[in-house]
């Protein structure tokens, strides 16, 4: 009897696409308005920022080659590490998600507000159609995973159009040499180490999802070489679509326009395109957003889910519905970022974007820098293996990545406000309202949790082995 081969479900290609697409969420439409305070250090911030993802994408790309059937970065450090750190990893990657959904939310709705302008009548409508478009959706995925799967085909592709349109027009613009691309007298054109710093963790909330590429090796084409090659050719396109677009949006709107903007894409399509258009920019730009939140609320209910079932969270999240979804985990994530919403409810839109992203990044750089330090421990263990030239190299990645991960969570605690910083134009947030203190304290939380799901463990193994005597 003939025997049939089971066919590998992605290649290069497939691989690649599945990078940028995880990574290019609805954030970007949003974060020139946040970077619009930085001005010029804000593309030197994404140039450090493409290098910095770069370097991470080559440290991912090495741990996955070395372990393809892992589960990612929880199982990397907890190889290097221990338990208690690959427990941090996760909850902090946990918090990433529910606070980036927030993040998510607001901007779809900050998008909205162009063809919809009541929307942003106050900042308390504004939150509530926040928090409403969290629970529709974590409702769609309480119904079931295949009925979000089709909410998300039907969003995908159209979170490309607006950015590779806007891509297109800033390549003609300044190889026409045209002097609308310069905007330099209404931003700041002063460069200092603070101002690149604070800009360069925005930025990187654009790339965030990079780690994503460490694919199970059984459904990839050849992933010892393909799994690599697609996580760091998909990292760099991300990258280059990023700081054109955004350099675009810089160049063209003034600054104290750009920094209150709601739209600031739309903003570029009306300039040139018109109303008509600008509506229907701001229109695919609210539709990406809802997209990815859709696929970021299945996540923030099935990693704590899979955590409860190995013992590392409270069983409580473990409970699944009759359609098999795990309806506490998710109506739980979704309750956290609605706290979060109504913490800044009193906020711009911008401002309440631009600190959930800084709070979002922090917690997700914890598990770059944890990543990168066990690079580096699995690499003088020998539990990595490497040879010749790789070992320098994948050794300098590691360092590279543990210090541009400091160096980014220590730009979360930059602002720009000028009540708070008074002559100053950059200062250190306080305590109260620094995305860095809020992150470490929420990190801080798991901490009591693992001992006591550990605790508890211990208590269920005993009572186990006593049953048996």
């Amino acid at each position: 009897m003939a025997t049939i081969s089971k066919p590998r479900l992605l290649g290069f290609w497939m691989c690649v696409a599945l990078v940028v697409g995880n990574m290019i969420g609805s954030g970007i439409f949003l974060l020139p308005a946040s970077l619009a305070p930085y001005g010029l250090n804000s593309l030197v911030a994404w140039l450090l920022t493409a290098t910095g993802a770069m370097v991470m994408a080559a440290v991912f790309a090495a741990l996955v080659r070395a372990f393809p059937s892992a589960d990612g970065p929880y199982a990397y450090t907890r190889m290097a590490f221990g338990d208690l750190t690959a427990f941090i990893v996760a909850w902090g990657y946990w918090i990433s998600i529910w606070v980036g959904n927030a993040a998510i939310a607001t901007g779809a709705i900050a998008y909205l507000s162009l063809p919809l302008p009541w929307v942003a009548a106050t900042p308390q409508t504004s939150a509530m159609l926040t928090i409403g478009m969290i629970w529709l959706l974590t409702g769609v995925n309480v119904y079931g995973a295949r009925t979000a799967g089709k909410v998300q085909i039907v969003t995908t592709v159209m979170k490309l159009l607006p950015l590779l349109s806007i891509a297109a027009l800033g390549i003609y613009l300044f190889m026409s040499g045209s002097p609308r691309l310069d905007n330099s007298s209404s931003m700041n054109t002063h460069f200092s180490l603070d101002g690149i710093t604070a800009a360069a963790t925005l930025t990187l909330w654009g790339l965030l999802g990079l780690e994503s590429a460490t694919i199970p090796a059984g459904k990839v084409h050849d992933p010892a070489r393909t799994i690599p090659r697609a996580t760091l050719i998909g990292t760099a396109l991300t990258a280059l679509i990023y700081v054109i677009t955004c350099s675009v949006v810089l160049l063209l709107i003034p600054a104290d326009v750009l920094k209150d903007s709601n739209a600031p894409f739309a903003e570029v399509a009306r300039m040139f395109w018109g109303d008509a258009i600008a509506q229907w920019f701001a229109v695919f730009a609210a539709i990406s957003a809802f997209g990815a939140l859709n696929g970021w609320i299945l996540l923030q209910g099935e990693l704590p889910l899979q955590m409860a079932k190995n013992g590392l969270f409270p069983k409580f999240f473990a409970k699944e519905s009759a359609r098999g979804t795990p309806v506490n985990a998710l109506c739980i994530s979704s309750g956290l970022a609605t706290i979060l919403v109504l913490m800044n409810a009193d906020k711009s839109m911008v401002e309440i974007f631009s600190f959930m992203i800084l709070l979002s990044t922090t917690a997700t750089l914890v598990m770059y820098l944890l990543c990168a330090l066990a690079t580096l421990k699995l690499l003088r263990s020998g539990e990595l293996a490497a040879s010749g030239k790789y070992v320098v190299w994948l050794a300098i990645a590691g360092v590279l990545g543990a210090v541009y991960a400091l160096w980014t969570i220590v730009g979360a605690g930059i602002i720009t406000d000028a009540k708070t910083c008074g002559t100053e134009s950059i200062c250190w947030a306080p305590w109260y309202a620094n995305p860095v203190y809020m992150g470490a304290a929420l990190l801080a939380l798991g901490v009591p949790v693992y001992f006591l799901m550990r605790r508890r463990n211990k208590t269920i193994s005993a009572n186990s082995s006593d049953s048996h005597v």
